[in-house]
């Protein structure tokens, strides 16, 4: 472990910020109006501060069942999501009223596995949460319950967040929880428990210390310590801390040493473009010209249809395509925005003709810069 030194978050300017169900229901009593106007209030103040901020927030099936008159979380499938479908709209309003107040505009988004982990929908969504960011609105995001099957589900919202913040490209990652941090033994339990204030995301001694969640929630500590390493993928700085600790992310964001930092210890342009470069197996081949080699390696730009000579392969959107100059030496790799059907119909032309061309518009580019590594 190095010297918790956080000056990294002063600097930070995209934030996400996951809240548990045991902070916003008041421990399975009610929503907790308090703690929705605290947090409200702290995001709001994020945002006077130059910061984009995402909120992923828990609660919806816990304040469903206490609308029903349930005293314990069911097992059944159909009960939580008739749970889900009860508490998300209740919720929502709450949010869209603090938020409101604050003269701040809110957007749901209610996401799912394939949204993130299939590659077409994965670029939906990050264009649609990137788009409501410049707009000034505030996503507010949940797993979608209702719907959602045991099968596909997430599991919980800590690592709904961490890939959200993948999503996003976050500086920060806060997972606000009933508890101080992460510490080396359970604090219910054992009175001499230490936090940990400072280690590596990765750091395999983590693993003995992470616990089981509560009643209401999914997700303990040891989700947390999941979810911290899958956000350390982007290069997302991760802390655990209390959500009862008062003015918890303007302090956070002064680099004041609160709750537990889990390192990531990647750049975040690396730890993107070490994802990137993993994606080994491509479904297509686009040969682009000197031009465009050279905007590539020398400008950071996108590969925009004009550059592109020849396609080759079926793909469809959010599939990898290997780029090749015309000596036919491998060039970069990225997600594409369009089908080989698409990509065949719009190469060699300016963006401007996009439209025309396909009866529809889509983005300008081939693959944008920020789903593109070089070789």
């Amino acid at each position: 472990m190095s010297v918790d030194s956080r000056h990294w978050a002063t600097d930070a300017k995209r934030w996400v910020v996951k809240i548990g169900s045991a902070l916003l229901t008041d421990d399975g009593r009610s929503i907790d109006e308090t703690v929705i106007s605290a947090l409200v209030a702290e995001l709001a103040n994020l945002r006077e501060r130059g910061c984009e901020v995402l909120l992923v927030s828990s609660g919806a099936v816990a304040a469903g069942l206490l609308r029903l008159g349930a005293t314990q979380r069911p097992s059944e499938l159909h009960e939580l999501q008739a749970a889900a479908a009860v508490g998300q709209s209740a919720l929502l309003r709450r949010y869209e009223e603090a938020f409101a107040e604050k003269g701040l505009m809110v957007a749901q988004i209610l996401l799912g596995h394939d949204d993130v982990l299939a590659r077409d929908r994965y670029l939906n969504a990050r264009a649609a949460l990137k788009t409501l960011l410049a707009h000034g609105v505030v996503p507010v995001i949940n797993e979608n319950d209702t719907v959602v099957t045991d099968e596909i589900r997430f599991g919980d919202n800590d690592t709904l967040a961490a890939l959200v913040a993948n999503l996003v490209d976050a500086d920060v990652l806060v997972l606000l929880t009933d508890q101080a941090g992460l510490f080396d033994a359970d604090p219910r339990t054992q009175a001499q428990a230490k936090l940990i204030e400072h280690a590596r995301a990765d750091d395999p001694a983590l693993d003995a210390v992470a616990g089981a969640g509560g009643v209401l929630g999914r997700g303990g500590m040891i989700t947390k310590l999941r979810a911290a390493r899958l956000a350390a993928r982007s290069g997302t700085e991760t802390v655990i801390v209390s959500g009862r600790e008062p003015q918890v992310l303007a302090r956070i964001a002064r680099g004041e040493a609160l709750g537990s930092w889990l390192e990531s210890g990647n750049a975040p342009e690396n730890a993107r473009r070490q994802w990137l470069a993993s994606l080994v197996t491509f479904r297509g081949v686009v040969e682009i010209d000197h031009g465009a080699v050279k905007v590539l390696k020398t400008s950071g730009r996108s590969l925009l249809p004009v550059g592109v000579k020849s396609v080759s392969g079926d793909f469809e959107r959010g599939d990898v395509l290997l780029c090749r100059d015309p000596e036919g030496r491998e060039i970069a790799r990225g997600l594409s925005n369009y089908s080989a059907e698409e990509t065949a119909q719009i190469m060699g032309l300016s963006s401007q003709r996009i439209a025309e061309t396909l009866g529809y518009g889509g983005e300008p580019e081939l693959i944008h810069r920020d789903n593109l590594v070089l070789l």
